[in-house]
């Protein structure tokens, strides 16, 4: 089998799950009893906690959650913004931050969603167009997870902060923690948002960052754990195994890039011969996300055909695939039958070229044969 829905979630690897099979077998204590073992496990999560903040480049502080929908929720919800203030997302973010932003709209926030190039960027001018003096809050993904497109969140937050210096800045860093370089302390960013599962931990762990001075309320109330900001006993096994994957993935990140980039560029070319496939997917993205769209055959139709031949692939986010929407699309101004017709790879950095030559004979053979059929 093929695996190219990486953006979805990945495979576990080993080394973390080694990690959580031991604390969950071994080490298994609560962080907050008191007792010597128990305050062993707390000092590991601490351990794991300076592993991820450096592989970031934080000079703030990390609150673990339980994904990146709560690190964005907690970002939304736990953040003290003038009432009826100015909100500004762009308009390819992840539904936990566009539903977010839409649930302050209903309680009388100004939301404003800042347009998108075909590549799925972020149009800097449109967006500077937006700030003003009441801007109390900004998100913007760093990498986009339809399209791979990277956002130059340092410009952006400088740009917030010259118009509405006490806005805060946050960004959903889910699709580039671990597979591009980051760097939190050079640029003014407030808030960053991460996950576990996108980069080979198991799914259920993830963080926010929050930079010197941001003050965070708690969003779920309890025991006090995350320094009151974020209470219910910490997930230990599936915090460690995050550092250890983050750690992973950070040694290997040049490497990893320059192998996808190859192995990008190889699939731009076999999709490219064509002439009714358009790459939506920029070349100088995420070199882990491609995305193209047929104005022959829906999205849908072409995941399920590649299915049957053993090659999975994605129409865009799975948070959001079991539901009827054309947000996406038309932020990207797909026209006519481009609409329907989008579909995302997505690979890890254990994707091989040899899989890409696969996917790509597999996919020519099920695109003419959808063809002939629709025809």
């Amino acid at each position: 089998m093929i695996y190219f829905d990486n953006a979805a979630t990945t495979r576990v690897i080993p080394e973390a799950a080694q990690t959580v099979f031991k604390y969950l077998t071994e080490k298994y204590y609560n962080p907050s009893a008191m007792y010597h073992e128990a305050l062993d496990v707390k000092n590991d999560l601490e351990n794991a906690r300076s592993v991820i903040l450096n592989q970031i480049g934080g000079e703030g502080k990390l609150y673990f959650t339980s994904g990146g929908t709560e690190s964005d929720n907690l970002a939304f919800f736990g953040t003290k913004k003038k009432r009826n203030s100015r909100v500004i997302i762009s308009a390819v973010e992840h539904a936990a931050v566009y539903q977010s932003a839409m649930n302050l709209k209903q309680a009388g926030f100004d939301v404003c969603v800042a347009p998108v190039d075909g590549s799925g960027k972020i149009d800097i001018e449109a967006f500077s167009a937006l700030l003003n003096a009441d801007t109390s809050f900004v998100s913007v993904i760093h990498v986009s997870n339809e399209t791979g497109a990277v956002n130059d969140i340092g410009e952006l937050a400088r740009l917030t902060k010259r118009v509405a210096p006490r806005a805060l800045f946050h960004s959903d860093g889910v699709q580039a923690g671990g597979k591009i370089k980051i760097d939190l302390k050079s640029i003014p960013v407030d808030l960053y948002s991460l996950s576990a599962h996108k980069i080979g931990a198991p799914k259920g762990t993830g963080a926010l960052y929050a930079a010197k001075g941001v003050h965070l309320n708690p969003v779920i109330v309890g025991g006090g754990q995350e320094e009151g900001v974020r209470s219910s006993t910490e997930n230990t096994a599936g915090i460690m195994a995050f550092a250890t994957a983050f750690s992973a993935a950070a040694l290997h990140i040049d490497e990893s890039a320059e192998n996808l980039r190859a192995l990008s560029a190889y699939l731009r070319k076999r999709l490219g011969a064509f002439d009714d496939v358009m790459v939506i997917s920029p070349e100088d993205g995420s070199p882990y996300i491609l995305s193209f769209a047929s104005a022959s055959v829906r999205g849908e139709v072409i995941e399920h055909a590649l299915e049957r031949e053993g090659v999975l692939v994605g129409t865009g986010s799975a948070c959001s695939s079991n539901k009827s929407t054309r947000r996406i699309p038309e932020a990207l101004n797909l026209q006519g039958k481009y609409a329907s017709g989008m579909v995302r790879l997505s690979f890890s950095r254990f994707s091989s070229m040899a899989e890409a030559e696969e996917f790509a004979d597999k996919y020519e053979k099920v695109y003419k044969e959808l063809k002939r059929h629709v025809g």
